[in-house]
């Protein structure tokens, strides 16, 4: 049995994957696409040594910000924890915000590693959609979606087959549950907004100026929200206060996608979370699955 906690940022996460693998002896899989990095610690809300509680954690800081780090490295990888979870008895439990990470990694997906990656830097991205149209007449890819128009490209050049005929499954490799934690909206972006007001009395400006100064602008840095909002305070493009509003909308916005994207990607059992007592939303999810396991 696979656990999965999944949710919009904010909502409570990390906390509960923590309570739910000292319930279950279970050992924690990240899901998050920018906490594989080192050094994107605070902007990532990246779970610390204190917090884990002695729990087992995987796949958290394995890549340096100027390594590629894709969903078909993370599919191989997160397989390989979740094989070595289950050979100690013990329960895999993955939490994390990216959905495709998630899908990838537990649904039969097919990825191929391949050596053509060719990201079209200097061609215009409607050019981009005219080349996919000629060749995949019916696309669903939005024409203003150069990300996926670049990788349904990609696919074509290194197999030769249609990128919109390409296998889709929903057949799960592991039985697995999904547990989704939720708030009033309302509640929720309040938290959003106190949790970046939370990372900047951490040490998010320092953390930023330190990565601005380094020059490095890889995906790993470009990705998480907060670093490219303050680099442009950096810069002196906005403010500071500007910057730190487009961080929360940023989020907030972030948020609303996560839900969108769980609510039709993967059968999510729902929980609202207590915010004022976290320990009955534990208790509830852990009566859910006990009843579940057994």
């Amino acid at each position: 049995m696979v656990i999965v906690v999944v949710g919009p940022t904010g909502v409570g996460k990390t906390k509960m994957s923590i309570e739910l693998a000292k319930a279950l002896n279970g050992e924690v899989i990240n899901a998050d696409s920018t906490q594989v990095y080192k050094g994107l610690d605070i902007a990532t809300a990246k779970v610390t040594d204190v917090e884990k509680e002695q729990v087992v954690h995987h796949l958290f800081d394995i890549k340096n910000v100027e390594e590629d780090y894709t969903v078909y490295n993370y599919q191989k990888d997160c397989r390989s924890k979740i094989e070595e979870i289950i050979k100690k008895k013990k329960m895999p439990i993955l939490v994390g915000g990216t959905g495709l990470y998630i899908k990838a990694a537990l649904y039969d997906y097919q990825f191929i590693d391949s050596n053509i990656k060719n990201n079209y830097e200097e061609i215009d991205t409607n050019i981009l959609f005219e080349k996919l149209k000629k060749i995949d007449e019916n696309t669903e890819i939005h024409q203003n979606n150069r990300k996926r128009i670049v990788r349904a490209l990609n696919y074509y050049e290194e197999t030769g087959n249609i990128p919109s005929e390409k296998k889709k499954t929903d057949t799960l490799l592991y039985p697995c549950i999904f547990i989704g934690l939720t708030l009033d909206r309302n509640i929720l972006y309040d938290r959003i907004d106190n949790r970046v007001d939370s990372m900047l009395k951490k040490g998010l400006l320092e953390e930023a100026r330190e990565i601005y100064e380094s020059k490095i602008r890889t995906k790993a840095i470009l990705t998480p929200i907060g670093y490219k909002e303050l680099f442009l305070y950096f810069d002196g493009i906005i403010s500071l206060e500007e910057a730190i509003e487009t961080i929360k909308k940023n989020s907030r916005r972030y948020a609303k996608k996560q839900y969108t994207w769980f609510n039709h990607q993967i059968p999510v059992n729902w929980f609202t979370v207590d915010i004022k007592n976290f320990e009955n939303t534990v208790s509830e999810v852990l009566t859910f699955l006990n009843e579940k396991i057994d």
